[in-house]
């Protein structure tokens, strides 16, 4: 928990907590505070502790109350002389405070609201050196004319003048390098930040660490981070300004090991770029797009998804007025027992809290429509600093005292109970908050009163003790754990996106907002003040307290709708009936009936077809070249295989189509059509025809059994570049920007039947079809043009679904992946690009080292054939190559796979095709 990871680095019971918000802790020294009685004089002894608003006692006797004075409420500071009278014992010199008030803080050592004593007061401290009185007393008398400042800005400006001071005759201490022989980088002052308050020191970053030396020494002398160690780190906006940087030890953890705020962005980002020298292949995982395909893909959980994402967009545990947000899941709060397979279980996620209940919605959206601009549904946010500490009280009671000047809520407005609280969410006037992410953790202390808290009596007599927990919890762990469970259950996974489209995505702000009644308070948006623009000091900084204290909504990190995650539901995948997989050695037999959309399949046999294919693709890395045949004069073009596996069909910018035998290891016939290049090829339904396109606007039907011509279908005013076929229909892509759909029916019963074929569709493109592909079940069409657009067109009905201008130049190779959720495309921009099937959006965007020419996938890796003529296997989920394997002197430019994907063929522009098989 985040708050209790920052008070680990110290013991001490004094606490940058006990300062007011806004305030700085800048020196503490030893010192005695001297009372009297009626009898005689008393010493204390203690740390005294001068901040930029305050006085601190802290005495080290822990029965003893901490002090606090308030350089406001101070009405006389003296320098109060020594005496040095050779007669009597000598007396030092002292500190002189008369004030009109003095707040004590932990009595009897116990956390509880702070008491104030008001009257006039006069207390007196002795520094133990005596010779820093004077200047202590200095420092003083300047603090406390700052803080009688009629106008806060003044206030600030003075305070601000006086931290500037200390840093810039202050450096960082190099005594305290790990190493004699590290080479410091770059020194400046920075703000440690923790939740609530600041701390100014120094930063300082070597060739191996990173450093942090408080200016006050607290919580310790200097903290240290090596920078080997280091896994994620992010820029943060800080007070509405970029100015903060994060950074992280871990990779899942959602607190951070340090947080930063410099006074100037160039500073941050020297050393955010410096940090990030350090990270290797870290720093190019973390954008949304790819934790999104990892979550799709369920390599990402709903909850690690949501940290990733409120990461992303500014989040962090040590910002409270930017806490990370989670959702509320559960609609039920009285059952005894906990239905996750009943939808009316669960919230409705594609609605803010504040538009749960109609009734509520219908009285905000009257007062709404007769606002005038800027108009809002929501006078408060969902998420806020008194928020976060409602649910946490119970872990983090003095943050809750520091955020109200020392006082706990009223007991009837505490977190009592999970159900109450959610009711109130549910029809409370102004209550339309979300939960936080401990809701979904481990750590169940914030439900428990563990310290033994007085948070005070509520109406009905009751003390203010456990959270009263849902009927169907056995306990703070059980409710933890069924709550964890539904956060990753069916439903909240198949609508989970429709949620991040409302705090993250497209339907955060703008004409969405208003359709889905999301809109908030104007200042809670990012960008919707410039305070930096308001002149007046005062003016400015109530602006930017009231934004802070307020909330503030997440940076937006998605301007299109969410995509869907992958649920099991949606594995069950039709296959194709046109023959992409063969048999014999090239692929182990496998039952033609396979290749139907029959729904008889056997599906323990499928299952173990799906098993044999997932074993393949792990096992990629171990591709083994078999045999390698130079049969062509120019670039191969395509390749295809017979349903026996015995004959291998390669086209050629040769203009050639040529045969290859597998058993006899040679080519045995060569076919021309034409005089100009072949661009494709591939097996019909039939097994014994092979359709070639090419670049003289023509497709050509290649009879196996009779080893001649036997069609030609002349349908295209440019080059044919790519061709598809599936349930009688054959899908030709040209160059003049068409794709034509035909259908193919055959001219009686001879066994050399002439096919004829009737023009069912024309799809038009704005620039010439470089590639095609279908997805498996025939339903969807992919495209990718010259002019770096992607579309998909529905089969059915010939309409387009999406249209992504993705690359910058020509798309080589599009295709879907095997559950026809994606499509993967690459292109001459050297470019690699992961669209959406439901939403149109590019979820992944991966430059490779070098132009990738052609490509197969499973929709988490890619065996890809480059520009080189290696072959590489890229992991998309890290955006990673895990293999490279070297392959042709020149470009892959055409790539076969087997059902099975245990056998690959390639061609290329060195005029050879080479088998592989993949060894166990």
């Amino acid at each position: 928990m985040a708050f209790l990871k920052t008070q680990e680095r110290t013991k001490e019971r004094f606490s940058l907590l006990l300062l007011d918000l806004e305030e700085y802790y800048f020196e503490q020294h030893t010192a005695n505070h001297m009372t009297s009685s009626s009898k005689k004089e008393r010493k204390i002894r203690g740390s005294f502790k001068v901040c930029s608003r305050s006085v601190i006692f802290d005495p080290e006797d822990l029965t003893e109350p901490i002090l606090k004075v308030l350089l406001r409420d101070c009405k006389k500071i003296e320098f109060v002389e020594g005496e040095n009278n050779p007669f009597n014992e000598p007396r030092p010199p002292a500190i002189s405070i008369t004030c009109g008030q003095v707040i004590y803080i932990k009595e009897s050592n116990v956390i509880a609201p702070h008491r104030n004593e008001r009257g006039a007061k006069k207390i007196m401290f002795q520094l133990e050196v005596w010779s820093k009185t004077e200047d202590v007393v200095q420092t003083l008398l300047q603090l406390h004319r700052a803080s009688c400042l009629e106008k806060l800005g003044d206030q600030t400006a003075m305070i601000a003048a006086n931290l500037q001071s200390r840093l810039a005759r202050s450096s960082f201490d190099k005594n305290c390098f790990q190493n004699v022989a590290e080479k410091p980088h770059m020194e400046c002052a920075v703000e440690m930040v923790m939740p609530l308050v600041c701390n100014p020191g120094h930063v300082c970053i070597t060739d191996e660490n990173l450093y942090f030396q408080p200016l006050n020494g607290y919580p310790e002398h200097v903290i240290q981070i090596k920078l080997h160690r280091v896994r994620r780190i992010y820029k943060r906006r800080h007070g509405l300004r970029p100015l903060g940087l994060e950074v992280f030890c871990t990779e899942n953890d959602f607190c951070s090991d340090i947080y930063l705020k410099f006074y100037s962005t160039a500073d941050r980002d020297e050393i955010y770029y410096y940090i990030a020298t350090f990270l290797e292949n870290h720093i190019t995982e973390h954008t949304a797009e790819s934790y999104m395909l990892q979550w799709q893909r369920g390599h990402l959980s709903n909850y690690q998804y949501l940290l990733h994402l409120n990461n992303l967009a500014d989040r962090s545990c040590n910002d409270l007025s930017q806490y990370p947000i989670f959702p509320w899941v559960i609609a039920d709060y009285t059952s005894r027992q906990l239905d996750l397979t009943n939808a009316a279980t669960f919230r409705d996620l594609s609605k803010p809290v504040g538009a749960l209940n109609k009734e509520r919605l219908d009285r905000l959206l009257a007062r709404y429509r007769g606002m005038p601009e800027p108009r809002f549904m929501y006078g408060s946010h969902y998420s806020s600093p008194g928020y976060v500490l409602f649910y946490l009280v119970r872990v983090a009671p003095e943050h809750m005292l520091c955020l109200q000047n020392g006082r706990y809520d009223h007991a009837d407005r505490m977190f009592n109970s999970v159900g109450e609280t959610w009711k109130n969410c549910l029809e409370g006037a102004t209550d339309f908050k979300e939960l936080i992410p401990e809701f979904y953790g481990i750590d169940c202390s914030f439900l428990e009163n563990k310290l033994s808290l007085d948070l005070g009596r509520r109406q009905n007599g009751s003390l203010v003790e456990d959270v009263v927990l849902p009927p169907w919890a056995s306990d703070a762990t059980d409710f933890l754990q069924k709550h964890r469970t539904a956060l990753e259950s069916q439903y909240v996974s198949e609508h989970l996106h429709e949620w991040i489209d409302l705090v993250f995505g497209f339907r955060q702000r703008g004409s969405e907002a208003v359709a889905a009644h999301n809109v908030f308070h104007p200042l809670t948006y990012e960008g919707g003040i410039d305070c930096d623009s308001i002149e007046d000091p005062d003016e400015r900084i109530a602006m930017l307290t009231q934004i802070l204290e307020f909330g503030q909504t997440p940076t937006q990190l998605f301007s299109g709708p969410h995509p869907q995650r992958i649920t099991p539901r949606f594995h069950n995948i039709t296959r194709s009936s046109s023959i992409t997989s063969p048999v014999s050695e090239l692929s182990p037999a496998v039952s033609p009936v396979l290749f139907s959309a029959s729904q008889s399949e056997d599906s323990s046999f499928e299952d173990l077809t799906e098993e044999s294919r997932k074993l393949a693709w792990t096992n990629m890395g171990n591709l083994t070249l078999v045999s390698s045949h130079k049969i062509h004069k120019e670039a191969v073009t395509g390749i295809a295989v017979t349903r026996d596996g015995a004959a291998i069909f390669s086209t050629s910018q040769d203009s050639t189509l040529k045969m290859f035998s597998k058993e006899l290891k040679e080519f045995q016939r060569s076919m021309s059509f034409s005089n100009m290049a072949l661009s494709s090829c591939l097996m019909l339904a039939d097994g014994k025809t092979v359709a070639c396109s090419s670049w003289d606007n023509n497709v050509y039907f290649y009879s196996i059994p009779y080893g001649r011509r036997q069609d030609t279908l002349m349908g295209h005013d440019d080059a044919v570049s790519e061709m598809c076929w599936f349930d009688d229909r054959l899908y030709t892509a040209s160059w003049d920007s068409t794709i034509k759909v035909w259908q193919c029916a055959s001219d009686g019963s001879s066994s050399h039947r002439r096919c004829q074929f009737e023009l069912l569709a024309e799809l038009e493109h704005d620039a010439g079809v470089n590639t095609i592909g279908l997805n498996p079940a025939g339903t969807l069409l992919v495209s990718g043009c010259k002019d770096g657009t992607v579309t998909i067109w529905d089969t059915s009905s010939y309409e387009t679904l999406q249209q992504v201008h993705c690359h910058t130049g020509t798309i080589h190779h599009t295709a879907f992946s095997p559950d026809s959720r994606h499509v993967l495309s690459v292109g001459a921009d050297c470019c690699m690009k992961v669209i959406d099937v439901q939403t149109g959006m590019v979820i992944s965007s991966v430059t490779p080292e070098e132009e990738q020419r052609c490509f197969r996938w499973d929709g988490n890796s890619v065996l890809c054939g480059g520009q080189s003529g290696d072959l590489l296997l890229w992991d998309l989920l890290s955006n990673t190559v895990t293999k490279r394997i070297p392959a042709h002197s020149g470009a892959v430019t055409a790539i076969w796979m087997n059902d099975l994907c245990s056998t690959v063929i390639t061609g290329g522009e060195d005029r050879q095709i080479i088998f592989w098989k993949l060894q166990s």
